[in-house]
């Protein structure tokens, strides 16, 4: 098994992503372009990156000081979990709430009030699924 946000990994998910149209079809259509970070609370920078241009992956790796729009980070535990069964609306507030979900770059808020990026977040954590 490959090791979560290991640069194998990041690539298994972004053909993932890029395979699933409620994810990169609905980031499309409102031309949603973003490096996002993803790694654990207790490293300095986040293990792996995806540029993301036009709603589609257009690069999946480890990180190397990329300028990031979003930088998301949880312990390893809870990333598992999430990698196994996902997370819906009522978990992913949950997760923020409790800062067991922990953005240290980008604006939640206004994510999760827009549904034409927050239906594809939660996706995106199905799509984890799936790595």
């Amino acid at each position: 098994m490959t090791d979560i946000f290991s640069p194998a990994w990041m690539q298994a998910f972004a053909e993932q992503w890029n395979a699933e149209p409620e994810l990169a079809d609905a980031l499309a259509k409102i031309d949603f372009n973003s490096v996002i970070g993803y790694g654990f609370e207790a490293d300095v920078n986040p293990a792996g990156v995806l540029t993301v241009e036009a709603g589609r992956v257009v690069f999946a790796g480890a990180y190397d000081g990329q300028k990031m729009n979003w930088d998301l980070r949880a312990d390893r535990e809870h990333w598992q979990q999430w990698k196994i069964k996902g997370l819906n609306m009522m978990g992913l507030s949950m997760a923020y709430i409790s800062r067991k979900l922990q953005f240290r770059l980008g604006d939640y808020t206004a994510m999760i009030k827009d549904p034409r990026m927050a239906s594809p977040f939660i996706k995106s954590f199905a799509v984890m699924c799936r790595v």
